[in-house]
């Protein structure tokens, strides 16, 4: 065996009940650069006065200081431990919790409580007051803001879907058995009908449609027949009818026709919401990266963000983008006092109303229209029958179709989009489309062909196209593919939050937030070198 070298193996010592001579703090045990010191240091640096507000005065035990339960929720969610419970036993056994927490254990009915009622209607504020330290440090401007919107799952049970239109045909249904029972018993007399009021059964039963209060009225009235009846054995046969008749529009007809009501209250515009979580509404996941995907209860998120940084966001039960802009930027403005100087956005959110939002707020749109894609087809361009390829001649007030002939103008008409919006559009319609050998090719219609032109989303497109095309707004319209998919990137994808734990749009806000906070630290930590 060569010099020096031993054939012994050694180990190092292991004692598990050795004794430190000075026991080292938690402090020593994390790290220096660590994340968990990022997110501790900047909570500090934040104005916490709205959560503080939530705690009123009074005896009883002292409660954990909310900065230590805003640090170690905060941490949680970065770190993918979103469970109360498993939060809980993190502060219990794992050294960067513990040192978050002080070496103090929280169960999980208070980092819950915490969760859901003491951050609930604040957690958005917290943003904004990070979203000002960020200005103060120079890392945003509110110059470019770039917006754009995921669905994550809600918590809600299987199978709980309530669909407005199932709603619909089912109450449709029930008011014809309701009308048919009313006419089967309506044997009201005269003098009836003067005791208990003009209102009678007749009445009830001529309606197109009924509500809970009707039926009501209907179990009295019936109670009323009842009552009127004398105790005989001719009339027993009447009054077990009667009772028959009660307990029928009691249990069952009232207690469907309350449901429906209950129903179109929870709809609110929506076409469906889960039985679990009424605020959650049916709309299509993207489950994989064939864009296969299913129709769940979640939530809409818009997200707004600059130079990596999520400044804002807000929770919608609608399914679509675009009519979550503006309702997304007046909360913007009431929490941060101004809007962005330019909105970046895609396709999604390219409407006439968002369009002319943005025009009288004096904020640059740099947004892509439904049909911009298609545009710079050369398929699209070369397209005859593409109405927005035919000539207008503006002197006269008309086009001409690819056959030659004219549509002149006929009328105006208004047009009232879901969210009130008006759109003014004018009406063209051809006189000559009897002969036309193209006709089977252009239209359907008896009447004619007719197209509409809306002037002022004309002049709109025209100005995103120039934004669009000029050399800003092609570097932006880049940078928008990376901005805002690198949060939902991260959060679904990379930490796995695919799924909301709670239920309601105001605790799912809650959970969101957390989330972008976390988001926020990691990102100020990749760039100060931490």
């Amino acid at each position: 065996m060569p010099k020096g070298i031993s054939d012994k193996i050694t180990f190092k010592p292991y004692d598990q009940s050795q004794q430190w001579l000075i026991p080292p703090s938690i402090d020593e045990l994390v790290p220096e650069p660590h994340l968990v010191r990022v997110v501790s240091e900047t909570i500090d640096e934040l104005n916490l006065e709205d959560i503080l507000k939530k705690y009123t005065k009074g005896g009883g035990a002292s409660r954990f200081h909310p900065v230590m339960m805003l640090k170690v929720l905060i941490y949680g969610y970065m770190s993918g431990v979103y469970s109360s419970r498993h939060l809980a036993r993190a502060c219990r056994e794992n050294v960067l919790f513990m040192w978050l927490a002080g070496g103090q254990k929280p169960d999980f009915r208070t980092i819950n409580t915490f969760r859901s009622e003491k951050l609930n209607g604040v957690i958005q504020e917290v943003l904004v007051t990070t979203a000002k330290l960020l200005e103060a440090k120079g890392y945003i401007k509110m110059e470019n803001y770039f917006v754009d919107g995921t669905k994550i799952e809600s918590a809600s049970g299987k199978y709980t879907f309530v669909w407005k239109k199932a709603t619909d045909t089912n109450e449709r249904r029930m008011d014809d058995k309701i009308r048919a029972f009313v006419a089967a018993i309506n044997h009201v007399s005269e003098e009836e009908n003067n005791e208990y009021g003009e209102r009678d059964l007749e009445e009830l039963g001529e309606q197109a449609t009924f509500t809970s209060e009707d039926l009501k009225t209907l179990v009295s009235t019936l109670n009323d027949r009842l009552a009127s009846l004398e105790e005989s054995a001719e009339n027993k046969p009447v009054k077990k009818k009667l009772k028959k008749e009660i307990k029928l529009v009691e249990k069952d007809f009232l207690v469907r026709k309350e449901k429906y009501e209950q129903y179109r209250k929870q709809f609110n515009g929506r076409n469906s919401f889960s039985k679990t979580d009424p605020e959650a509404t049916f709309m299509r996941m993207k489950e994989d990266h064939m864009l296969n995907g299913q129709l769940k209860p979640g939530y809409n998120i818009q997200v707004g963000c600059e130079n990596g940084f999520v400044v804002g966001y807000d929770i919608f039960p609608n399914p679509t983008d675009t009519r979550t802009l503006i309702p997304h930027l007046e909360n913007m403005k009431k929490r941060l006092g101004k809007l962005p100087k330019e909105i970046i956005a895609d396709a999604g959110y390219g409407s006439e109303e968002n369009y002319a939002y943005l025009e009288r707020e004096n904020v640059e749109a740099t947004i892509k229209y439904t049909l911009w894609q298609k545009e710079q087809s050369r398929s699209w361009k070369k397209n005859q029958w593409n109405t927005e390829n035919w000539k207008f001649d503006e002197v006269c007030d008309s086009y001409e179709c690819p056959a030659g002939k004219q549509l002149s103008y006929s009328h105006n008409r208004i047009n009232k989009t879901a969210s009130g919006f008006r759109q003014n559009l004018r009406i063209y319609t051809c006189q000559d489309c009897g002969t036309c050998e193209l006709r089977s090719e252009c239209t359907r219609s008896q009447e004619g062909r007719s197209i509409q032109r809306n002037e002022a989303m004309i002049r709109l497109k025209q100005q995103a196209r120039e934004r669009l095309a000029s050399d800003i707004g092609k570097k932006l319209m880049r940078r928008r593919a990376h901005e805002v998919e690198t949060v939902f990137g991260q959060l679904k994808a990379n930490q796995g939050f695919r799924r909301f734990r709670t239920r309601g749009i105001d605790k799912v806000s809650v959970e969101w937030g957390l989330l972008v906070l976390g988001f926020n630290m990691k990102r100020l930590m990749g760039i100060e070198g931490k």
